[in-house]
């Protein structure tokens, strides 16, 4: 049996869960998330712990049993907790701000860039000009939304090599390249 799939997940206090035959919904504080879970998986409500259990050792029902309750566990940090994923804004000129909902871009090209608000995910720009820092806080309940639209952010000025200008996610190193070497000798 999976050692992830047969974990058991524990529920906080002020969260709801329902099952359907194929879809589990979760509902809390920070809002309500719905997964699609196989139907050959079993999920079960007991007391203030979820189950996820499978009928046979199929490797497809295999597969699933340890994403599905991954999932289902996202999804109920999600609405406790919420996720997070910060990025840094790096370089001369290169700016970002809050605007309403949304974010404004300024990444060195002719045009700044807008970000339109998205149901669910909020932003957050923390600047400082004595250290130049330019910090984007993508925060939300639903992980992988989370997660793609910081990705989504950082697409607009990848991290380049050589001056390591450029969005990057706050713990990412970026290996630096050694420019041009001059001419040597005569």
């Amino acid at each position: 049996m999976s050692r992830i799939g047969k974990t058991p997940i524990t529920l906080p206090k002020g969260v709801d869960v329902q099952v359907e035959p194929g879809l589990v919904r979760v509902k809390g504080p920070k809002g309500e998330l719905s997964q699609a879970i196989s139907d050959k998986l079993n999920v079960r409500v007991e007391g203030d712990h979820i189950l996820v259990t499978r009928p046979d050792d199929e490797r497809q029902t295999k597969a699933q049993h340890g994403l599905a309750r991954t999932l289902i566990n996202n999804m109920v940090v999600g609405v406790t907790q919420g996720y997070k994923v910060s990025l840094d804004v790096i370089g001369v000129g290169y700016r970002a701000a809050k605007n309403g909902q949304g974010l404004t871009l300024n990444l060195g090209y002719s045009h700044p860039i807008e970000v339109a608000p998205i149901p669910g995910i909020e932003f957050d720009v923390e600047s400082d000009a004595r250290t130049k820092l330019n910090r984007i806080h993508v925060m939300g309940a639903d992980k992988q939304q989370v997660g793609q639209v910081a990705a989504n952010i950082r697409k607009y000025r990848q991290p380049e090599p050589y001056k390591g200008k450029g969005i990057r996610y706050v713990d990412e190193v970026i290996i630096r390249k050694a420019g041009k070497a001059g001419k040597t000798g005569k």
